[in-house]
């Protein structure tokens, strides 16, 4: 079959178009047409179309071809003319994996090898490979990590004419390429010897680089540009300003250019932790700053829909800080501000990168657990809540828009389609100096009968599970650990620190049922996915038009949940009915 895909995606600042593709798969590939579309930039139509019913269209007319196995039938006239596309400006993806290769002319299969550059040297089964990025520097594989592993059969490429190894595996201790570019005319060849199979187009870091080869070269070289990245908001104690600063300091692509505070003394220790920056008082100024294209809101809660609409209406992109607001309304009301100009709007909902939820979320992905049908999660002890705005209702929201804006946000992430009913049930018995609750448990309902608990208490003496999440072919759970930092200090001896409870990555362990056998055990590694996936992901978007992880729709669905939390409670923890999201 001959998939087609044509049309631009609409970009906002910084995002390259993708003038269209076209993709020739054989009718015996394993791929689907949806694992094709994640290698597609966002936002191309797709048409399906048959040679079977004729001739293939003019490659003259799409930006990018993607083409699995030798295209026997194509005929010589049709790979010239594919080569003046490629030459004019065109893009080539061609998965040369030889189980797909079928017969057809020498003369075409000439003009095919000679096209591509490249030819298949050895054919491997399916195993682990550990691919490792040859180019580190150029666009394709920019802030892909050195080497990552994946699974699938493969053949290993010879390079011919001016090809260049992009991706390599070590085999026999020898290294072999396994991805190929090379420069044709304006445009470019890339020769993969993967697979197409769903597992391995939808690989998080294979998927990138195919989807990068789908956009023009000038486009793709025009993304190069740094993003410039302004703080709002450098609070003290280790605030998420500083954080947020030393990381994109760490990203490539990003680069951290101003910090606005209106305290003196935070706008001098920006300038002393980030040297270089420019420091403002006010947002109006860090608005004014035509180098700043990206500000991320490290600012408290009650403060964040007034400064992100300011800075969407004047075309900025815009990352807040978790909670992205305080009310549905104006989620909404800062998604069409962001439409309307064009421009990206996340979230920084970063405990979705928690290697223990990554574990948990891919768990839940893959199976093991059956249908989900309740998640419970917990975080708390018995101890004195901090003395910060955080606790302070008129400033951080409530208790709930804290660490409930990670925990519903998980709920979400694993549990389909949106709650129906939510009731939060709210105590405040201890702590009253300051103006949170000490405890609030949220329960929500699904209109088909699943469930799902979050509590957020400072009066639990014992600690609940982290994660408990039950299904229909077993449960998972996930307990937290103390850490504890002990050692010899002379002349004192003897000192011990604490971390907070939650630092810490949660031991999961998954109990399944097996009919005949009973329950059996399994202890579930850890995740690790990198310190600042989530500022790579928001460079990835801004580059090269990649999805965001956090879309703002996402984070809209949390503050709805949090904002009937907090009526639930304000109004005797009654009902809540959700509105369908």
């Amino acid at each position: 079959m001959l998939l087609v895909v044509s049309g631009a995606a609409s970009a906002g600042r910084g995002e390259p178009r993708c003038p269209g593709a076209h993709v020739d798969r054989r009718p015996s590939g394993p791929e689907s047409l949806e694992s094709l579309r994640s290698i597609v930039p966002e936002g191309c139509d797709i048409v399906v179309v048959d040679p079977a019913a004729g001739p293939l269209p003019s490659p003259a007319v799409y930006g990018a071809v993607v083409v699995t196995g030798t295209p026997a039938g194509a005929g010589t006239k049709w790979i010239a003319d594919l080569r003046g596309a490629v030459e004019r400006g065109a893009c080539l993806l061609a998965f040369a994996n030889p189980e797909r290769d079928v017969p057809g002319d020498h003369e075409e299969h000439a003009a095919w090898a000679e096209l591509l550059g490249a030819r298949v040297a050895s054919v491997h089964p399916a195993s682990e490979w550990f691919a490792k990025t040859v180019t580190p520097g150029d666009p394709l594989t920019r802030r892909l990590p050195p080497e990552f592993s994946f699974v699938d059969r493969l053949a290993c490429l010879d390079t011919a004419a001016d090809a260049v190894p992009v991706l390599q595996v070590s085999i026999a201790f020898s290294d072999r390429s396994i991805v190929l570019d090379r420069r044709v005319g304006a445009g470019r060849v890339v020769t993969a010897g993967t697979s197409t199979d769903p597992s391995v187009l939808q690989h998080p870091e294979l998927s990138k680089l195919f989807r990068r080869v789908l956009i023009p070269p000038a486009a793709l070289a025009a993304s190069e540009q740094a993003v410039g990245v302004g703080i709002l908001g450098y609070g003290p104690y280790g605030g998420m300003g500083h954080y947020h600063g030393l990381t994109v300091q760490a990203t490539d692509g990003l680069e951290i250019v101003a910090a606005c505070d209106p305290d003196a003394g935070r706008r001098k220790a920006a300038e002393e932790e980030l040297p270089g920056l420019r420091t403002y008082a006010s947002a109006d100024d860090l608005i004014a700053d035509d180098g700043v294209d990206l500000v991320i809101v490290a600012t408290p809660p009650s403060n964040h829909f007034a400064l992100a609409l300011d800075l969407l209406r004047a075309g900025r992109h815009v990352a807040l800080e978790k909670p992205m607001c305080m009310t549905l309304r104006e989620a909404d009301t800062l998604i069409e501000a962001a439409s309307r100009a064009g421009v990206a709007l996340t979230v920084h909902q970063n405990r979705r990168f928690d290697a223990d939820f990554v574990a948990v979320r891919r768990c839940v992905t893959a199976g093991l657990l059956g249908q989900i049908f309740n998640v419970e999660t917990f975080v708390g002890g018995f101890e004195h809540p901090c003395r910060a705005w955080h606790s302070e209702v008129s400033v951080s929201g409530g208790a709930v828009y804290d660490w409930g804006s990670h925990h519903l946000d998980w709920i979400l992430q694993l549990m389909d389609g949106f709650p129906a009913t939510l009731t939060a049930h709210g105590h405040k018995r201890v702590w009253h100096d300051i103006t949170n609750l000490d405890q609030v448990r949220v329960r929500l309902a699904w209109s088909d009968g699943r469930e799902a608990e979050f509590v957020h208490s400072d009066v639990a003496a014992f600690r609940q599970p982290k994660f408990l999440v039950q299904g229909t072919e077993g449960t998972l759970m996930g307990t937290y650990r103390a850490l504890r930092f002990e050692r010899i200090e002379p002349p004192f001896g003897y000192v011990i620190d604490h971390a907070h409870h939650a630092e810490a990555p949660a031991e999961l362990t998954l109990a399944r049922y097996e009919a005949g056998i009973g329950l059996f055990e399994t202890r579930l590694p850890v995740t690790d996915v990198g310190r600042g996936a989530f500022h790579r992901n928001l460079a990835d978007h801004l580059q090269f038009g990649e999805p965001l992880a956090v879309t703002a729709t996402s984070a809209a669905r949390v503050v709805a949940l949090l904002e009937a939390a907090q009526q639930s409670t304000d109004r005797g923890n009654t009902p809540v009915s959700l509105p369908s999201l």
